[in-house]
């Protein structure tokens, strides 16, 4: 049996009654150990992991669980997990720092697939912790923001388009250098730190583009946000300009370009000839 996407909202909210009130605090910033994504893990991420992992479990789902701090973990009856090919991909604080210094800006992200491949997400929800709202999409139904339906914009280059900019710090002064024609065609650029929440702010119309040239981010940052982003008419794609369709697996990482219909050919342009 699949995972509603009402169950998939009450699973983010039962993240946010947990680690809400945690925000800012100095309990949420207590370092842990590296979790399976590579980063430090806080004690705020290790609270929100074992509340889905309590949720799931109590819910008698059967399906692999790709989590940022603990991995790959089957919930439930392996066996019927493997058949089924139900496959959740979480981020369970997305914005970790943001979240344990107090900074407004962090969220839980849930994919939900039925398969082993992007392609296969059919339903995300991403919850803000500060504010509570709730993005979510279900594959060909739309994306929506609580009980609107959200939309790209459709702002060019003549207007006064905003964009995120991420990048890694290792030969950050090249890579901006690089990167100035794009930067010089934007009004505003922002670096804001939960890479699920800013593919919400292009999907609703918020920002016109995210450029994430770090290779090291991971799917479960981003697996939810690119089905809501899709839904609501946006594009996301490769530095070469290709669709992303990779593996769901923990180990997966990939850099990206996101943004509204009117930017695309703009960017793949130049981050083309950049990265060639």
């Amino acid at each position: 049996m699949e995972l509603s996407i009402e169950f998939l909202k009450k699973l983010a909210i039962n993240v946010y009654n947990a680690v809400h009130q945690l925000l800012g605090t100095r309990e949420a910033a207590i370092k842990s150990k590296r979790g399976a994504g590579g980063d430090m893990s806080m004690e705020i991420d290790l609270i929100a992991e074992n509340v889905i992992i309590s949720s799931l479990e109590n819910s008698k789902a059967n399906l692999l669980l790709i989590s940022e701090e603990l991995g790959e973990k089957y919930i439930g009856d392996i066996d019927k997990a493997k058949k089924n090919q139900n496959i959740l991909i979480v981020d369970p604080i997305d914005g970790s720092n943001n979240a344990a210094r107090g900074i407004p800006y962090c969220s839980v992200s849930i994919g939900y697939a039925v398969g082993n491949k992007i392609k296969d997400i059919k339903k995300a929800v991403i919850l803000n912790l500060n504010t509570k709202d709730i993005y979510w999409a279900k594959k060909g139904k739309g994306a929506f923001l609580n009980d609107s339906k959200i939309h790209i914009s459709d702002l060019d280059l003549s207007q006064n388009c905003y964009f995120e900019l991420n990048l890694p710090m290792k030969n950050l002064m090249e890579n901006l250098q690089k990167l100035s024609p794009i930067i010089r065609k934007f009004y505003r650029v922002r670096i804001l730190g939960s890479s699920a929440l800013t593919l919400c702010l292009v999907a609703s119309g918020r920002l016109e583009a995210f450029i994430n040239l770090r290779k090291s981010n991971r799917l479960v940052d981003v697996a939810a946000g690119m089905l809501i982003l899709n839904e609501a008419g946006g594009k996301i794609f490769t530095l070469d300009g290709k669709e992303i369709n990779k593996d769901l697996s923990i180990d997966v990482k990939f850099p990206f370009i996101a943004c509204n219909v009117k930017l695309e050919p703009f960017l793949k342009s130049e981050l083309i000839d950049k990265e060639s």
